[in-house]
């Protein structure tokens, strides 16, 4: 019997390398297959909106297959889930939102000013912000050095210390993306999978997501930050082979 086919989206800044931990936990339960987002790791870009990132990614995926994102890669596979249905069986989104930005009506987010924040300085000093956004994906984590350099050698080269204009894309889709009008519309069986401590995507918004999700549950990992695909591997692998029934 063929293995079900697996398809892994990474977060802004970084590189399909960011799964190799979980890849490796995972075994031979799937055929894995790991695409970069638009205009990372040699990708090529497209247009600054979500849906043609999200028409691009789609565009690789065969027919029936699970999804796997992480961060950004979880916007963009919602909005994949909605708009391609029959390119996606199961979803399984990690450190996820429907909204990046706090407002009145979704307080589990970053301040605007601290998005705002981010993106003038990434475009000003990209390699002290890209610092600060690896150290926040961090917090929470016991085993923090040890993580800091996977996650360093998974981000995405910057030759010449210069913003990357895809990067300066991807933190806008980050600041205008709201997708919580889509979550009633994703009809596949979903598994959010948060970290307790994860200070870019609060676990309240991961629990409010699975919710309003119709076929969603949210399995939370303790002591754990934004990237439990690197710190809890042996777990995330766990709950995606369950979700998966094999």
């Amino acid at each position: 019997m063929s293995r079900p086919t697996l398809t892994l989206l990474h977060g802004w800044a970084m590189t399909p390398q960011a799964w190799a931990p979980l890849t490796a936990a995972l075994g031979d339960a799937f055929t894995v297959n790991a695409p970069a987002l638009p205009g990372h790791a040699g990708a090529a870009a497209v247009a600054p909106e979500l849906r043609a990132w999200a028409d691009a990614i789609a565009s690789q995926l065969p027919d029936d297959g699970m999804l796997c994102a992480w961060s950004l890669g979880a916007m963009l596979a919602l909005d994949i889930a909605v708009r391609h249905p029959r390119k996606v069986s199961r979803l399984v989104l990690i450190g996820a939102t429907a909204r990046f930005v706090s407002t009145a009506d979704w307080p589990c987010a970053l301040p605007a000013d601290t998005v705002d924040a981010f993106r003038k300085g990434y475009a000003e000093a990209c390699s002290a912000t890209l610092k600060r956004f690896l150290g926040l994906q961090l917090l929470g984590e016991p085993a923090r050095r040890t993580l800091q350099a996977e996650l360093d050698a998974a981000r995405q080269p910057h030759p010449d210390d210069a913003a990357l204009p895809a990067l300066v894309d991807g933190l806008e889709l980050l600041a205008n993306t709201d997708l919580r009008d889509h979550l009633a519309q994703v009809d596949q069986p979903c598994l959010l999978i948060q970290g307790r401590q994860d200070a870019l995507m609060p676990v309240e918004a991961a629990l409010r997501c699975a919710a309003a999700l119709p076929h969603g549950r949210c399995e939370i990992l303790e002591s754990c930050g934004h990237a439990p695909l690197l710190s809890q591997p042996q777990r995330c692998a766990e709950l995606i082979r369950a979700h998966a029934g094999v």
